[in-house]
């Protein structure tokens, strides 16, 4: 792997800043630059990964990047975006309960994600990847109040057997999502430092529950805000 800057999907028309937010959906892109971005430009729209840069509120630049669904799309815009400056990457997403003890709309902040994607092991991850502790860290302190923890980084949405909820449990996940483990494999390959903070949207018990699309919004709002109180 080359040290040249790179970037075959990611085609830049405004700065990127140093430290990234990572959603993974494009409106919440949208959603987070017009909430969090002091005149925000836009840093990418290509293959329509929207991105956007601007001051936040220390003044300093955010980008914000969408991802896309997935371990290959997350871990292909990550490579790029540390090729072309960023450091320091937060990716602010959704996820499933596992555990029942979560409520929809409850953030959680993750400390590790168990493998189970085909990305992360591709990218040489073990059973389980950590996300930088000096972010994770950042993340609890911006907001005591949030549980963080173990989650499962997953390739399919909706799974064919539902029994693989009662092994990630077992080894200790709250949640399910599909690009965590992908990312954390990239920053440690590539020595830059990157966490996760998750809202939850689902619950994965016996009755399946889906968040309403107004507190799903909102969610995704309070999400990137903790996000960005981390960074700063």
């Amino acid at each position: 792997m080359t040290d040249e800057p790179r970037a075959i999907h990611i085609h830049p028309t405004a700065p990127l800043a140093e430290r990234v937010l990572l959603p993974g959906d494009p409106g919440r892109a949208l959603a987070l630059a017009g909430e969090l971005l002091d005149r925000p430009l836009m840093f990418n729209h290509n293959r329509g990964l929207w991105g956007y840069t601007g001051d936040a509120a220390d003044g300093k630049p955010l980008t914000i990047q969408s991802t896309g669904m997935g371990g290959p799309s997350a871990a292909i815009v990550l490579e790029e975006l540390i090729s072309l400056g960023a450091r320091s990457m937060i990716r602010v997403g959704t996820a499933g309960a596992l555990d029942g003890s979560l409520a929809l709309g409850e953030l959680l902040i993750v400390e590790q994600a168990l493998a189970a994607d085909g990305t992360s092991r591709a990218l040489e991850a073990g059973d389980r990847i950590a996300a930088d502790p000096h972010l994770v860290a950042a993340l609890g302190a911006a907001a005591p109040e949030v549980r963080s923890g173990v989650i499962v980084s997953s390739d399919l949405f909706y799974e064919l057997d539902e029994s693989r909820f009662d092994t990630w449990r077992a080894a200790g996940a709250l949640a399910v999502e599909m690009e965590a483990a992908a990312l954390f494999a990239v920053g440690q390959r590539r020595g830059a430092a990157v966490a996760c903070v998750l809202a939850i949207t689902d619950l994965l018990g016996e009755e399946r529950e889906r968040i309403t699309p107004a507190d799903l919004a909102q969610a995704g709002l309070a999400v990137g805000r903790l996000g960005a109180a981390a960074l700063a």
